[in-house]
């Protein structure tokens, strides 16, 4: 490929940068041979020209397309460079959110300062099994790499983690460990994964500290072994320590901090165990306070403390090795303190009895004055003798800090090695898997003698790196039969060489050590002369004597010679050490013991010595022993397969998710990650098996090329596609690309792309352009037609205007001439009128005349006789008001006498007390409305009083002027007509207005009060309807809170059960292994069938029985030897708890429920009888009130119309009269009565219901339903009130009945017509699908499909009718009986008949038949049968021909039948013997064939029938009244087996979780494979370049979702096959579909190569699949479509747009399901697969972060894949009578017989 097709316009290319390394920039103008330089524009904007060496003639790097970007895998980028790598991690850990990356076999981990939830048990069981390439880069994927070649190869692993401070080597080592712990269980009881883990704790507390990098960095290397057995399961650790930096004890540099364990012990102070340590806080002690920095962020080093304690114990440190260890650390404090006072220039003194000194020596147990002397002292040796030397006031305190060094490193290596004791192999160690967590490389603006020996280590692990890496890279050529070449790679030995060589720089310090005077400028001279002119990657700095540089493989480094000689020697003053060995403190003489032993000895011979022979005792200098423990370190590895983690420190400044281009390009050059994509990219870097480049480049192929090899047709195109053969190579199963060929190809497959799509819009377009011409030209033929025909309606409509011009005319000329002719006839006509009237007009004003003065006369008359009547009345009224006066005033003294005496006076006052107090009520607000009714009268009064003045003064005046003279007549006659009209109009209009006024005052007096009513009636309901309401709430959530209980109760019962089964088989192991120890132990002894048998295998319900068949086994049990008891004892007082545990809390759940529905019913009665109660009182109320308003009404309005009506027959009298007080009185008397009465009838009324309620409250009280029922009787006269409230309850309860009844019959209905329809329906819709399937295939294929349909159909015809004939053999059978019956009387009648008959027939012969034996459904057996019995009916039972050919359920029919013989015949031994050893049988099936589904399912069958029949046989009304007369005679008689249906139900909760285990055992491989990985809708996804890890899938052998969907109709109709209850079915696939669910969420989250819009296009297809096949199935209620829901939404999240705000709303609304770290992870790892795609912006996860905020669930990011939901067993009762029964002789039962 040519330069300038590469560098093309728009080609995107890489420049250096000096702030972000590497710029992206875009060419403007293509590139052409003999161009100086390239012209760029940068992101920016910014237009630049790159110029090109003409000598090297290097172009900038290319770009890689950005469908390439983000790639899991470094080496799967099309150009493998630095500024390629740098830019995907860069996209990957900020943008999206990814620390770990392959780069080949390493993962580089970068530091995300931050918590992430990807460290869970659920992600670690995701990653354990799977391929490291199948699933996103992590941790767990390298360890699981590493455990599973060391259980395949039997080889010995090793996970090298390396990496500067700060990048996290620590914690991953951790994770790794943490891993290995959950994946791999040990020895039981063993704990070893805890104490393993628990030793992180332990060595971050004494040898982690803070540095200005990492506030946990540690400050040692370690590599941890970690052994396993043969069924790789952990057996032990053990650990190795390399270079302690223990000048930290005595030194920090400002921003660090000394071991954590010493400010860990500063911060427990205050506890009581460490008081006598005498510490304060840390701010007081030298050695913790120099780096001014005491505490960490986040960090409490109290809690630290108590977590290295716990950590402590659980590896064994008694309590009082734990406190001789913090002594020692106490000690170290006070010892930093030590001052030491200079009295010369060469000797120093310590004050006498200074405090530190004093604790340290108290601490210690050593004399003080010896310590204080020898501080500042020496011993030297001369040939003659011996003398003690001061020291200088320097020295003294470096001989105190050399001390304290030593101390704590020997208390390090001596918790080492407690802690390796502590972790041994406990068994022999078949493997191991090393874990290397070491310092990498460093550099610092001074580096010292622990800076070199790290670099010098880490020299070497490059090397050992790089070796291994060109290693797989020749293994993997020469596996893909490519021609190998050699590849070019750095190779660090020369700089290894000169470290480690003879006279190279370690040797060149050891022989300076030697010396007696040797300094470090003297080793420095030694260096220079030595090695700067031979060899090249030694080198001197300019300005310095005393320093040098070497060139490691990362970087050159300078270190600074001071201090070099010192810390190689490591020398102590012999004399303090022989203080501290006479100390009386065990463990610091133990420590420095170990001192002697580990010191070496050589010995040479003096030849210049006189006396002979002397030794000279030389210590390992610190360099030579590092050389050796890193060579052995070597070998370890080399003998190992090696696992590479790279550790990246992002930033120095500890910001979450943000990457420093150069900090990061340092350390990727550092750690050997450039190296491994150099080697990489100097072969053939891209790697694609033929299956994914022809999926992904099939466009590129024409048609005719495609052949039906997939092989052949990529080497066709290839060779088509890319013209130089040395740019690709064939292997046997993956095509080789040299860098850049796949953005080449890349390239090649968008421009086709974008030509299909020019092509494409040109077709579309023409078809539009098309369609708009033909639609115009349609347009303007219909705009003509219209055109046209409006011209000729014009036309038309013209003829008819003028048509009507005519017409309109001659009806005007018409109007005209009748209207002239009209007007002359009116005049006539009008004139004649006025005369006619005129003439009338005279006529009738004299007949009125006349008329009126004869009216006027005969008022006067009638007004005199009137007056003289009333005068008349008015005198007789009085007259007897006199005398009736006279008589009530005699009667009056009369009642008064009589009043005052007793006996009268207690007769009226009897029970009246309370009338009292309400008639004074009433009369008080009678009396204020008749107030207010006087006030209004009197008004009235007044008004007619004035009128009639007003008339009867008019009429005297009209009287006057008659007598005058009688000119004036007719003008009086005229003004009395006037006035009376006046009179009667104004008392008309006042009585109008009155009346008018009333009726309103009325109407809304009227009107408010029935407002009150309404208002207080609806306040009442409203009231009673919230508390109603809050009740029926109250109850709900008491309802719902008990409900969750009941399943928390069950759940927690059912893990009970789980964890007691594991009981279960942990003692049947270890019987079985005692009773093989025993068989080996006796020589000669065999097992025979009868001790293999399976019902003494495990359980721990004993068997209750002993026979011959058992002996055997009870003879071995005796045998055992006594070694085991303790264990088997100790078992059995777990499982013994355990079942008393369990057996209480059943108990505690069923009174728990007894009660809470006891209650609950009686809560419910209560609030409806008081409901009620209130209703009726309230209803009479009303009644009550309305009938007596409207009364008053009627008698008021009558009053009114009386008071007001005077021109009436009866004039009412006036106010203020007799007869109107008279009136008055009787009215308030009756009205005071009415309200008594009324009083009196509410009282009574509200009295009975009260009673009622009470009468329904007890209930069965007879004494308190004697009282109510007579007043109820009595309420009124004649008992209509109660008849009529009898009545109308008798009629609610009818009425409700009925529309009971009523709703039932139509629910029923509905419910059939809702199954028939949905019945045709599903067939519709699976003709529908057939018929589309059909029609997408062949002809051949539709006429198999065809056929294949037809025989479907016909088979379950086929179904029907054997269901059918089934149905109507059991009515024949059941016909069959009753006709023999019917026979057998028609027998008895015969021959009774017969015996009657005459003696003649006496002699003829009769045929006797033999009357059918009636069974009661019982099965004899004879004892000591169980064993057989059980062997044929469980054990060697095949449960698929049982499951063809029999009665579903039989093997438990079988047994129910024997135990309901043991009932019989009241054999309670027999009845716990069969039903012990049933349990027993049934659960050694399960533990030996616990994997067969068909067995688990048959017996969970089984088991649940055997409960059922338990249940319904048992005589308890809840299960009789499902039975028939028949069944209930076969119930138990004799025993009362409850308990052993709680045994039962456990029993088959057990199977259930064996059942759910075993299925999920069988769709584990198929789940991923199925609904993630193929492509149901073929072209919607392609798919992407993988990494050297991605495993290369096999199509013959594709796993699809049909597959599982088969595997599914394959359990169901295993199960429905098995009889099993709809019930347990519906439990159990709702539990799968939640499996299925979780593992593909869990592995869509872990999966960054599934995360895109045509995978979510394809998952929501299959998920689709799974709904229909739930609804075929009748599975769609069971709540499994419920589990399916949070797939649905992530696949709608891969789906939904993800850009504005509104999107954002959008999703969170969506996705319910999903956790708010479930979604975000989804659109972290969202990728795009086709050019057109758009990755989420880091903008838009932002927004999505805030909006979920909010939300209160659970933060876990993988769903749990081990919940199991809780089981409910409903009761299922059986149809099938047990004397209709009948047992087929395939079972061998010969032996039991049919009673």
């Amino acid at each position: 490929m040519a330069v300038s097709e590469l560098y093309s316009k728009f080609a995107r290319v890489w420049l250096p940068d000096p702030v972000d390394v590497w710029r992206s920039a875009e060419l403007t103008t293509a590139f052409t041979p003999g161009d100086e330089c390239l012209t760029l524009r940068l992101e920016d904007g910014t237009v630049l020209d790159h110029k090109i060496d003409p000598k090297t003639n290097s172009f900038p790097p290319l770009r890689n397309p950005n469908l390439l970007v983000g790639e899991n895998d470094l080496t799967a980028l099309s150009y493998l460079h630095e500024p390629a790598v740098l830019h995907n991690l860069k996209v990957r850990f900020t943008d999206s959110k990814l620390i770990y990356t392959y780069c080949g076999i390493v993962l580089v981990a970068i530091n995300p300062y931050d918590s992430l939830p990807i460290y869970e048990a659920d992600i670690i069981h995701a990653y354990s099994g799977q391929n490291m390439g199948d699933m996103d880069p992590h941790i767990f994927a390298v360890a699981e790499e590493a455990y599973k070649n060391m259980a395949r190869d039997e080889r010995n692993q090793s996970i090298i983690v390396s990496g500067e401070s700060g990048a996290g080597k620590t914690v991953s080592a951790k994770y790794v460990m943490r891993y290995f712990a959950t994946v791999s269980r040990s020895l039981a009881q063993a704990n070893v994964e805890e104490k393993v883990l628990a030793s992180n704790p332990i060595m971050e507390a004494i040898g982690n500290a803070r540095t200005t990098r990492n506030d946990n960095s540690s400050r040692f290397g370690k590599y941890i072994e970690i052994g396993f057995d043969k069924k790789n399961r952990i057996i032990g650790a053990m650990m190795k320590t390399y270079l302690l930096e223990k000048s930290r004890v005595v030194f920090q540099p400002h921003g660090e901090r000394n071991y954590h364990i010493l400010y860990q012990l500063c911060a427990s102070s205050h506890l009581p165990e460490f008081k006598a340590f005498k510490l304060s806080c840390a701010d007081d002690y030298l050695c913790t306070n120099q780096g001014q920095s005491l505490v960490i962020d986040g960090v409490d080093d109290a809690e630290e403390m108590c977590e290295t304690r716990r950590a402590l114990t659980l590896l064994g440190f008694s309590e009082s090795d734990q406190m001789a260890l913090f002594q020692i650390l106490a000690a170290i404090l006070h010892f930093s303190n030590v001052e030491v006072k200079g009295q010369s220039a060469d000797s120093s003194s310590i004050t006498p009895d200074q405090d530190h000194l004093v604790v340290f020596c108290e601490l210690m147990g050593v004399a003080y004055q010896d310590m204080a002397y020898w501080l500042c002292h020496r011993k030297l040796r001369t040939a003659t003798e011996t003398y003690a030397k001061t020291l200088p006031k320097a020295s003294a305190v470096n001989g105190r800090d050399a001390l304290a060094k030593h101390i704590y490193a020997k208390l390090f290596g001596w918790i080492v090695d407690c802690i390796n004791r502590t972790l041994k192999f406990a068994a022999t160690r078949r493997c191991f898997i090393g874990v290397l967590d070491i310092y990498g490389f460093e550099t610092f603006d001074v580096n010292s003698f622990e800076q070199f020996c790290i670099n010098y280590a880490n020299e070497k692990l490059q090397q050992q790196f790089n070796l291994h890496v060109f290693k797989l890279e020749q293994e993997e050529y020469m596996k893909e039969e490519i021609p190998w070449s050699l590849i070019d790679f750095y190779d660090n030995e020369p700089c290894i060489r000169l470290i480690e060589a003879k006279m190279g720089v370690l040797d060149l310090l050891d022989e300076e050590c030697k010396m007696p005077k040797g300094s470090d400028d003297t080793w420095a001279q030694k260096l220079y002369a030595s090695l700067l002119k031979h060899n090249v990657h030694f080198d001197k700095p300019r300005l310095s004597n005393s320093a040098f540089i070497i060139h490691h493989f990362a970087d050159k480094v300078e270190y600074q010679c001071d201090g070099f000689l010192e810390k190689n020697k490591d020398t102590i003053n012999e004399e303090q050490i022989n203080v501290l060995k006479m100390s009386k403190f065990d463990l610091l003489v133990m420590l420095l013991e170990e001192h002697e032993t580990n010191t070496n000895t050589t010995s040479s011979p003096s030849k210049m010595s006189r006396r002979g022979q002397a030794n000279k005792v030389h210590k390992k200098t610190v360099g030579l022993q590092f050389r050796q423990s890193l060579s052995l370190l070597m070998d370890t590895l080399n003998a190992t397969t090696p696992h590479y983690v790279r550790c990246i420190k992002p930033n120095d400044h500890k910001a979450p998710f943000t990457l420093e281009p150069m900090r990061t390009v340092q350390q990727l050059r550092s750690c050997g990650v450039l190296e491994t994509i150099r080697i990489s990219a100097a072969g053939f870097p891209s790697r694609w098996t033929y299956q994914e480049f022809f999926n992904r480049y099939r466009v590129l192929v024409k048609q005719k090329d495609v052949r039906p090899d997939c092989t052949q047709t990529c080497k066709m195109a290839l060779e088509k596609l890319i013209k130089d053969k040395g740019k690709y190579q064939f292997g046997k199963s993956k095509i080789f690309f040299r860098a850049g060929q796949v953005a080449y190809l890349e390239n090649l497959r968008s421009e086709t792309l974008r030509r299909a799509c020019v092509s494409i819009q040109t077709t579309l377009r023409c078809w539009l352009a098309r369609k708009k011409f033909l639609r115009m030209k349609q347009a303007a033929v219909i705009i003509q037609k219209h055109v046209r025909a409006h011209q000729a309606r014009r036309f038309v409509k013209l003829l008819r205007w003028t048509n009507a011009a005519v017409v309109i005319q001659k009806g005007i000329r018409m109007w005209a001439a009748r209207r002239a002719y009209q007007r002359q006839r009116s005049a006539a006509v009008t004139i004649q009128g006025c005369f006619r009237a005129y003439k009338a007009r005279q006529s009738y004003y004299k007949l009125l005349y006349e008329q009126k003065t004869v009216v006027i006369q005969s008022w006067v008359r009638g007004w005199l006789a009137r007056r003289r009547y009333q005068r008349a009345v008015a005198a007789v009224v009085r007259l007897q008001s006199c005398v009736r006066r006279l008589r009530a005033r005699r009667e009056l003294k009369r009642l008064k006498v009589e009043a005052r005496s007793v006996e009268h006076f207690k007769k009226l006052n009897v029970g009246m007390e309370n009338k009292i107090m309400q008639l004074q009520r009433r009369i008080d607000q009678q009396q204020k409305e008749n107030r207010e009714a006087s006030v209004k009268l009197s008004a009235v009064e007044k008004t007619q009083a004035a009128e009639r003045e007003r008339l009867s003064g008019a009429e005297l005046d009209a009287q006057a002027k008659a007598q005058r003279v009688s000119s004036l007549l007719e003008q009086l006659a005229s003004l009395h007509q006037e006035l009376d009209a006046v009179s009667r109009e104004k008392e008309e209009q006042a009585r109008a207005h009155q009346e008018h006024t009333e009726k309103m005052a009325s109407d809304l007096t009227t009107k408010m009060n029935l407002w009150n009513v309404e208002r207080d009636e609806l306040n009442r309901l409203i009231q009673d309807q919230a508390k109603q309401t809050s009740e029926s709430q109250a109850i709900l959530e008491n309802t719902k809170q008990l409900e969750k209980d009941l399943r928390e109760e069950r759940s927690r019962y059912q893990s009970l059960l789980s964890e007691h089964l594991q009981l279960e088989e942990n003692h049947g192991d270890l019987k079985d292994k005692m009773d093989r120890s025993i068989a080996e132990a006796k020589a000669g002894h065999r097992r025979t069938h009868s001790n293999q048998s399976s019902n003494s295998s495990d359980g721990t319900y004993s068997s209750g029985y002993a026979d011959g068949r058992y002996s055997p086994t009870q003879r071995e049990d005796v045998t055992r030897p006594a070694v085991d008891m303790p264990v088997l004892l100790k078992l059995q007082r777990k499982v013994t708890d355990l079942e008393e545990e369990k057996r209480s809390l059943l108990s505690r759940l069923d009174r728990r429920e007894e009660v809470e529905q006891e209650k609950s019913k009686k809560e419910l009665e209560e609030q409806k009888t008081v409901n009620r109660a209130e209703l009726d009182t309230e209803a009479l109320k009303r009644q009550e009130l309305e009938s007596e308003n409207k009364r008053l009404k009627q008698d008021l309005g009558a009053l009114r119309k009386s008071l007001s009506d005077e021109s009436g027959p009866l004039v009412p009298p006036k106010p203020g009269s007799m007869p109107y007080h008279i009136l008055l009185d009787q009215l308030d008397c009756s009205n005071e009565e009415l309200e008594m009465r009324k009083e009196e009838v509410l009282l009574l009324r509200s009295h009975m219901v009260r009673q009622e309620a009470l009468k329904h409250k007890v209930g069965g009280v007879a004494s308190l339903n004697i009282i109510p029922i007579v007043v109820l009787h009595t309420l009124n006269e004649d008992g209509e009130l109660w008849l009529a409230y009898e009545g109308l309850k008798e009629t609610n309860r009818v009425l409700e009945s009925q529309l009971q009844e009523q709703g039932r019959l139509h629910q029923q209905e509905c419910e059939e017509v809702r199954r028939e329809l949905h019945k045709v329906k599903e067939e519709s819709r699976q003709q529908q699908q057939l018929l589309a399937k059909s029609l997408l295939l062949p002809k051949e294929a539709q006429i198999e499909a065809r056929l294949q349909h037809e025989i479907t159909r016909l088979a379950n015809e086929n179904l029907d009718l054997m269901e059918r004939q089934e149905g109507q053999d059991k009515t024949i059978h059941t016909l069959k009986q009753q006709l023999r019956s019917y026979a057998e009387r028609l027998e008895e009648f015969e021959a009774f008949s017969r015996k009657q008959s005459t003696a003649s027939q006496i002699g003829i012969p009769v045929n006797i038949t033999r009357k059918e034996k009636e069974f009661q459904g019982m099965l004899e057996y004879k004892e000591g049968d169980e064993s057989m019995l059980l062997k044929n009916l469980v054990v060697d039972l095949k449960p698929r021909g049982v499951a063809v050919s029999f009665l579903p359920g039989l093997p438990a029919y079988i047994i129910f039948m024997c135990v309901r013989y043991a009932d019989h015949i009241n054999d309670e031994e027999r009845v716990s013997t069969l039903l012990n050893s049933t349990i027993i049988s049934i659960k050694g099936v399960i533990k030996r064939r616990g994997k067969d589904f068909e067995t688990v399912s048959f017996w969970l069958a089984n088991a649940c029938r055997f409960l059922h029949c338990l249940r319904q046989y048992s005589g308890d009304e809840d299960f009789t009244k499902h039975n028939t007369p028949r069944q209930n005679e076969h119930c138990l008689a004799n025993f009362e087996l409850s308990g052993y249906q709680q045994v039962f139900g456990d029993l088959v909760i057990q199977i259930y979780q064996q059942l759910v285990k075993c299925t999920q055992d069988h769709l584990l491989p198929l789940i991923v494979a199925g609904m993630l990985e193929h492509e149901t809708v073929q072209g919607v996804l392609g798919s992407m370049p993988t990494s050297q890890r991605k495993r290369s899938s096999s199509v013959e052998d594709a796993v699809t979702v049909e597959t599982i969907l088969q595997r599914l109709s394959l359990f169901h109709g295993a199960m429905s096959q098995h009889g099993m209850d709809p019930e347990i079915i519906k439990q159990a696939f709702r539990q799968l579909l939640h499996f299925i669910c979780a593992v593909t969420l869990n592995h869509l989250l872990l999966r960054k190569d599934m995360c895109s819009w045509g995978k979510g296009l394809q998952l929501r297809y299959k998920v689709w699949q799974l709904e229909e096949w739930l609804v075929e199935k009748e599975l769609a209620e069971c709540g499994a479509k419920e589990t399916l829901e949070p797939l649905i939404q992530a696949a709608q999240l891969l789906q939904i747009n993800k850009k504005t705000p509104a999107d954002a709303q959008a999703i969170c609304a969506m996705c319910t399901a999903l956790t708010a770290p479930q979604i975000v992870k989804v659109l972290n790892l969202y990728t795009p697969v086709i050019e057109f795609e758009e990755r989420v912006s880091p903008t838009f996860i932002t927004t999505i972060q805030d909006l979920l905020k909010d939300r209160s669930e659970s933060t876990t990011l993988m769903m749990d894949m081990k919940s199991i939901f809780p089981i409910s067993i409903p009761f299922a009762a059986s149809l099938v009578a047990m004397d209709a029964i009948q047992i087929p002789a395939s079972l061998h039962l010969g032996f039991l017989t049919r009673v």
